[in-house]
């Protein structure tokens, strides 16, 4: 994933002078993460080094873009980016609409959840719920090296501000990426990573692949379970997964952000609304507790979705419909 994300960076700074990075600790030798390399390769006048500023390296991404400029902006943790939320909901998203279409802010901004490294409560959140709610503002959060390379790259070409969330657990994830510069995916298109019968699970970057986990187990049980990949949650592939659902009647949403008003919640409602009466089941959500995260591992794993916990949601949707008849 890592080197999937650098390639598409490298290759964005290829294509399109435009299209510059700026960010704490990003240039070399600083650099350890995606961005590796590329100052050395292109420069700090392209790969830009920042003050400890949040709001300072949204800002001045915005201005750039409202000047023509592709800017990538890095906030390091996500829990950080607070700081810079006035420009992210209040200029970058609102910019096409206060200019009635004339000008719209082409930003990305680059952020990585830390959850599941034990790294405190201040350093492990996901925060990708809160940016939902922000009309104007794309979400992002890909699964595997290959959708992070495409969805990074339609990202940073779209004209619409972009929310591209990391998750430095999938950092070292390995998987096929298409090396050729100009390869995307379109951004609203969810994945079936695994096709199946019996019940939906719906996921999105690290749950995915716990997901998965589960469904092994669940095949083990003659349950055929399919794996929805979101990959973008704003905007949402409503169609995917309301097709998914209708085929197997039973559904398991699955994220690493907290489950009271998750994004799990979104897709539940609009699922209930879209299949009122088709469902065998109610949807089932597998989420983080309601707490601030602990900074002790053998706590921390307490509170994330895990394989075994998405295995019992999705029998627990089993049996509320054997019950139901």
């Amino acid at each position: 994933m890592r080197e999937a994300l650098n390639l598409a960076l490298d290759q964005a700074l290829q294509a399109d002078d435009r299209v510059f990075l700026l960010g704490e600790d990003i240039a070399d030798p600083g650099a350890s993460g995606p961005t590796a390399g590329l100052s050395t390769k292109y420069g700090r006048e392209r790969v830009l080094d920042t003050p400890i500023s949040e709001a300072g390296i949204v800002g001045a991404a915005i201005g750039a873009a409202i000047d023509g400029m592709l800017p990538v902006a890095e906030i390091m943790i996500m829990d950080f980016i607070g700081i810079a939320a006035d420009q992210l909901i209040n200029n970058a998203a609102k910019l096409r609409f206060m200019t009635g279409g004339r000008t719209t802010a082409p930003i990305t901004v680059r952020t990585q959840v830390y959850a599941g490294l034990a790294t405190g409560a201040t350093h492990s959140q996901s925060l990708e719920a809160w940016f939902m709610h922000i009309p104007g503002l794309k979400v992002i959060v890909p699964s595997t090296p290959r959708d992070g390379k495409g969805l990074l790259t339609s990202a940073i070409f779209d004209e619409d501000p972009c929310l591209f969330v990391e998750t430095i657990r999938l950092q070292g994830k390995k998987g096929p990426v298409p090396a050729e510069p100009g390869f995307t995916i379109p951004l609203g298109r969810a994945d079936v990573k695994r096709p199946g019968a019996d019940v939906t699970l719906i996921g999105y970057g690290r749950s995915v692949h716990d997901a998965l986990a589960a469904a092994d187990t669940l095949a083990q049980q003659r349950i055929s379970a399919e794996v929805v990949d979101l990959r973008t949650l704003v905007p949402l592939d409503v169609e995917t997964i309301v097709e998914s659902a209708r085929r197997t009647r039973r559904v398991v949403v699955v994220h690493d952000a907290v489950q009271f008003a998750g994004p799990g919640a979104e897709i539940a409602a609009t699922l209930h609304s879209e299949l009122f009466g088709e469902l065998a089941a109610p949807v089932e959500r597998v989420a983080a507790g309601f707490v601030p995260n602990p900074a002790a591992p053998a706590l921390e794993a307490q509170i994330y979705p895990t394989p075994d916990r998405i295995v019992a949601a999705a029998q627990r949707t089993l049996e509320r419909a054997k019950a139901r008849g």
